[in-house]
């Protein structure tokens, strides 16, 4: 397990050199993301060997939302005034965000089913 959580992280930081490098506008995760996605395509054996590290990870998802609420919670005060923009934002992103779902499921239906 220990080699699968080495290749997961070898990804992550493949991903963020190749932001740093190349200046893209990605986070260097997404980008690391991509590229394990291209490297499993061209070495499918390689699904087997990370596989069980990555359902751990998975089992323990909520545990890495922890440094980011904190984060929000730390940065709570500089959003003082701002309450309202902040509500509008979210508010419009999320309408937005299910709008485009929407969209997304509706153009990959399989022709003939019946809609609901």
């Amino acid at each position: 397990m220990l080699l699968a959580f080495a290749i997961l992280l070898f990804f992550q930081c493949l991903g963020e050199g190749a932001v740093f490098l190349l200046g893209l506008p990605v986070p260097g995760p997404v980008a690391g993301m991509v590229l394990l996605f291209a490297a499993l395509l061209l070495w499918p054996s390689l699904q087997a060997r990370i596989e069980a590290a990555a359902n751990a990870l998975l089992g323990h998802l909520s545990l890495l939302f922890v440094p980011a609420g904190v984060g929000i919670v730390a940065a709570a005060g500089s959003g003082s005034g701002h309450w309202l923009a902040i509500a509008a934002s979210l508010v419009v992103s999320t309408l937005l965000t299910m709008a485009v779902t929407a969209l997304v499921l509706r153009k990959m239906k399989p022709e003939g089913e019946g809609d609901a």
